[in-house]
Order: structure tokens, then C-alpha cells, then sequence
């Protein structure tokens, strides 16, 4: 049998005399700084450790930039983020055990949010592995066992030359709709050892691509176009595959009214006449949902945030298209399409026969009414106040990262992102302290443009650290702390289901102080002054904090 290789790169003398003559010195971490290269890598994030430090050294021997956080699982947020604003593979570089673990709750992040992050962690020496108790620094029974639940794939090396081929074959799976983290694993002395293997060039781990199938597509055309009420649910899978033109193209061909999830942020202009926004924690959009005779779902698995606390019943046919066949029919019977979002909605696009509809927007118009009325209602003029500065300060093309806290609850709903793929938080998974690490991963990702992190005081302190970091890279970010003394909507949710609070109340450092300790410049505002000091903030150079103290509430739920 043979093989054609006419069209494979041809070797000139001298790249042929440096692959018989590799450099001195290289060792198995250079064949992994040598295969992020070839995969096109610019940046990796992480912290070394006692067995990663091979990985580490053979940074100084390559053109890769090194991001190195104060917590590992703060490198896992700024890797999240670097994922999620470039589209492509975040490398965290991680140490064996303690630092392994101690990224996890940021790859659960990454994972529910598909981030594509490529986790390297290194392992004790390969006569500890196995499950026997050697008593090695950081040694775990399973490390992988630790991971396997999160990450989309897991790749174990045991030889030096095996290397090249997992982190293609798990940059590959990160890279594959949906993107998610990944994770490789190599012991200590593989990547320690000196290698005379030929250095790595350019390799091919392009992802597959998800396309529809066709019956599918034409079965989904024809419900909406001769749906009577069509209504679309467009989520983060249309941020992620930037199919935020051909979502707006499709609903304006068969004027259906679109809401966006807290994930899909920016996918659908928010003053459109269309444009439902994204109060999904709103019993007047639920009804108005549940109403449609033809429901689209693009890029949502309708999750809890997403189905109003799992209150939402819809009542026609649903269509939905996920590229996580495991989310497919997950909550809703449904006409399922295990799809890329951007693939599908191309695809329907094509196939649906224009469908005018006057009244559309009027609907749209009467429900938007309906939550103003019931928000007003509750004289919470403090937290739009808030809310508006921030968007008034924030440039519209500037990423902003949000923490799990009260201001973001808002911003939810009732922000304004303007633009796709410019506002991130953890909601995905719910984890505290992500909206500063994540501002850092986008600050080193695009430093032309200022970034954007909000945070409460509770979440704040599980990133103080990052100061550090901020300042070291001199990245162009502004963190905005609400200063309220506490977990805010842990203190609400207490006093509401039992009376009284346990352990929200904290004590806290004087934020400013602590920030120029850092050498990072802070500014105590109020919300009268907000936007000036946030824009102020924004504009000036490398890192800046602004706090803001306030005790904001939450809007009433209309899920209980």
C-alpha cells in the first residue's frame, strides 16, 4: 500500500540538517513548549511547582509569553478568559496534586461555560503511578480520577515522544463544539529527562467541524415558517461561534422576537425592535415564552438560570440547536439538532420563507412594559443608578467580567453588552472570585482595550492576590469592588427562607489602601460619582481599582 505525500511540506538541507541535528540540551518540556508553538500558542498562563519546574525552564527557550498568576485556580479564570475572548486554546500550566486541585473549580467554570482550556499538569515520577502509596511530594492515587468528571478528555503521557501527539490530540478536543477544557498529564521525570528527539514544528489538530443534518434543518424551516407566534431563545453557542448576524438576519426574515440568556449576552442588538433582552428571571417573558407556537433555541440547554428556575413550560414545539448533544432534549422535548449554532442558523437561514408579522414588535414593546412596570414597582432606583454608570463608563467595545455578585445579578438582565462576546461571568458554574483573574486572562488577550472587572467584597477576597499580577504585567484593567460588608445575596436568601443570617456578615480591609499597597491606584467613590471616577479609571493606563460602597438589593423573583 502506498502513500501519496506529494503534498506534504518538502524539507529544505537545512531544516532537514536541523531535524537530524537537534539542538543540545532541550528536554521533555521543550517538546512541550515546541508543540504549543506548532499548534499556534502566543500565550500560556500558570504557576510553577516542584515537578512542573521542566515545563517552566523551557519557557525561557521559547517565543511563548508566560502569565503567571498568584493561584492556580485564578490561572484557570484568566485561561477561561483568554478562551473565551479570542476563541482559541488557553495552555494552563499547572504542578502535580495541591496545584492541580486547586485549579479545579476554574475548569468546572471553563467546562459549563465552554472555554477551551488546555490544562498541562505534571505528575510524580512514573514509578509512583499506578494507585501504590510511594509517599511522593503531592502524590494522589488517581490524579486523574480528580478531573475526569470535569474536562471534556483527559490525556496521559509516559514518554517523552508522546508528548507532541496528546496535547494535538487534546488542543483538538478543546477546539471541538463544544469547546470545553481539557486536560494532559506528564510525570516529572519525562519531562525533566533529555530528549534527541528532532524539534517540533507546525502540527495539524484542526477540530471537526458540526454541521446539521439536512432533514433536520428543512423539518425546523418549515415549523417556523408557518409558525403563527415564533419566538427565539439564543444563547452563549451563538456568542461562541459569532453567529450573532445570521441570529439577527433570521429573525428579521421571519420577525420572531429573540431573548438572549445571561450567556448569550450581546448576541441580539438590545435596542432592536425585536429585542425581548434577556429578563429571563421575569414571569411576563416566561408567559410570553411559554405562548409561542414555534420556540427556537440556539446555543442553550435551558438550564435553570435560562428556564426562570426550571418554571418555564413551553407550550408549542421546540426546536433546539446545541452542539452539547448531551443538553439536547436535556429539559424540553424537542426537534433536537446536535449542531454548531453558526452552522445551523446558516443553514436556516437559506431554508425559511420570509414571514411578516406587524404585530411582532408591538409585543415585544408591551412585555418590555410589563417588567419596567413591575421593576419600578419595587423602588429600586439605587441599583439602576448603578448599573447605568457602569454602562455610561464602560467603552462599548470593552470586555467586562463579572463576579457572583448582587450588581451582576442586575447586570444579568438588565444590561446593555452592545456587543457580542464583550460580557463574561460565572454563572456557568457559580463560583466565587472569577470576575478579576478572568479581567487579567482579556487584559493579556487584547491589551489595546480596557477591561472591566465587577466584584463584591465577599468575591473580591478571593483574588487580592491578583493585584499582584495586574501590576507586574501592567495590564489595562479597572476592578470595581461593591463594598457591602458581605456575601450580599447570601445575606438576602438567608433572611429571606429562615428570618436571620449565619456567616455572611465579613470583615474586610480597606480595599483602597490594600490596592496601592500593591502599587495599584484606587479610588473610594459613591454612586453619584461613579460614572466619572469608572470612566476616569477606564481611560487611565495599567491597573486601576475604583470601590464603591453600597448595600444593593435584589430585584423580587417571580419563580417562587
Amino acid at each position: 500500500m502506498s502513500h501519496d505525500h506529494d503534498d506534504r511540506p518538502q524539507l529544505t538541507a537545512a531544516q532537514a540538517a536541523a531535524v537530524l541535528n537537534p539542538p543540545a540540551g532541550r528536554n521533555g518540556g521543550d517538546l512541550v513548549v515546541e508543540s504549543l508553538q506548532g499548534l499556534g500558542a502566543t500565550t500560556v498562563f500558570g504557576l510553577p511547582g516542584q515537578h512542573a519546574l521542566g515545563m517552566f525552564d523551557a519557557l525561557r527557550r521559547s517565543s511563548l509569553r508566560y502569565v503567571g498568576l498568584r493561584v492556580e485556580n485564578n490561572a484557570g479564570f484568566a485561561a477561561d478568559a483568554y478562551g473565551r475572548i479570542t476563541g482559541e486554546v488557553a495552555p494552563l500550566l499547572l504542578s502535580t496534586g495541591p496545584g492541580a486541585l486547586t485549579s479545579l473549580a476554574a475548569l468546572q467554570e471553563a467546562a459549563a461555560a465552554s472555554a477551551p482550556v488546555l490544562a498541562i499538569s505534571s505528575q510524580i515520577p512514573t514509578a509512583g503511578l499506578g494507585g501504590g502509596r510511594h509517599g511522593y511530594l503531592h502524590e494522589l492515587r488517581d490524579q486523574q480520577a480528580s478531573v475526569r468528571d470535569i474536562v471534556k478528555s483527559v490525556h496521559t503521557v509516559r514518554a517523552a515522544s508522546q508528548i507532541p501527539s496528546a496535547i494535538a490530540a487534546a488542543w483538538e478536543s478543546a477546539l471541538t463544539a463544544p469547546h470545553g477544557p481539557v486536560w494532559v498529564e506528564i510525570p516529572q521525570d519525562v519531562l525533566l529527562a533529555e530528549t534527541t528527539l528532532p524539534v517540533v514544528s507546525a502540527m495539524d489538530a484542526t477540530p471537526r467541524e458540526l454541521y446539521p443534518r439536512p432533514e433536520l434543518t428543512i423539518a425546523a424551516a418549515h415549523l417556523l415558517s408557518n409558525a403563527e407566534r415564533p419566538v427565539i431563545i439564543a444563547g452563549g453557542g451563538v456568542v461562541r461561534s459569532d453567529a450573532s448576524g445570521k441570529l439577527r438576519a433570521l429573525a428579521e426574515k421571519i420577525d420572531a422576537p429573540v431573548v438572549t440568556t445571561f450567556g448569550g449576552k450581546g448576541a441580539f442588538p438590545w435596542e432592536h425592535p425585536l429585542s425581548l433582552r434577556s429578563w429571563l428571571e421575569d414571569r411576563h417573558t416566561t408567559d410570553f415564552l411559554e405562548d409561542a407556537d414555534v420556540l427556537l433555541v440556539v446555543g442553550s440547554g435551558l438550564g435553570e438560570l435560562s428556564s426562570n428556575y426550571h418554571t418555564f413550560r413551553p407550550r408549542g414545539r421546540v426546536i433546539q440547536i446545541e452542539a452539547d448533544a448531551g443538553k439536547l432534549e436535556s429539559n424540553h422535548p424537542a426537534l433536537g439538532i446536535h449542531s454548531d449554532a453558526r452552522e445551523a442558523l446558516a443553514d436556516l437561514l437559506e431554508a425559511v420563507e420570509r414571514r411578516e408579522d406587524a404585530g411582532a414588535a408591538d409585543r415585544v414593546r408591551t412585555v418590555l412594559e410589563k417588567v419596567r412596570v413591575r421593576i419600578e414597582a419595587q423602588e429600586l432606583t439605587l441599583e439602576q443608578q448603578v448599573l447605568a454608570a457602569v454602562r455610561e463608563a464602560l467603552p462599548d467595545a470593552a470586555p467586562s467580567f463579572w463576579d457572583m455578585t448582587i450588581l451582576a445579578y442586575w447586570a444579568w438582565s438588565a444590561f446593555d453588552a452592545r456587543r457580542p462576546n464583550t460580557m463574561h461571568s460565572a454563572q456557568g458554574a457559580g463560583g466565587l472570585g472569577y470576575g478579576f483573574p478572568a479581567a487579567i486572562g482579556a487584559a493579556a488577550a487584547d491589551p489595546t482595550k480596557p477591561v472591566l472587572a465587577v466584584s463584591g467584597d465577599g468575591g473580591a477576597m478571593y483574588s487580592i492576590a491578583e493585584l499582584a499580577t495586574a501590576r507586574q504585567y501592567d495590564l489595562p484593567l479597572t476592578w470595581l469592588i461593591v463594598d457591602d460588608g458581605g456575601y450580599g445575596i447570601l445575606r438576602e436568601y438567608m433572611t429571606g427562607a429562615f428570618g436571620e443570617t449565619t456567616g455572611t456578615e465579613l470583615a474586610r480591609p480597606d480595599f483602597v489602601a490594600l490596592a496601592e499597597s500593591f502599587g495599584v491606584p484606587a479610588v473610594r467613590t459613591s454612586p453619584e460619582s461613579l460614572a466619572a471616577d469608572l470612566g476616569k479609571a477606564l481611560a487611565a493606563p495599567g491597573p486601576s481599582v475604583v470601590v464603591l460602597p453600597a448595600l444593593l438589593r435584589m430585584f423580587e423573583p417571580t419563580h417562587l
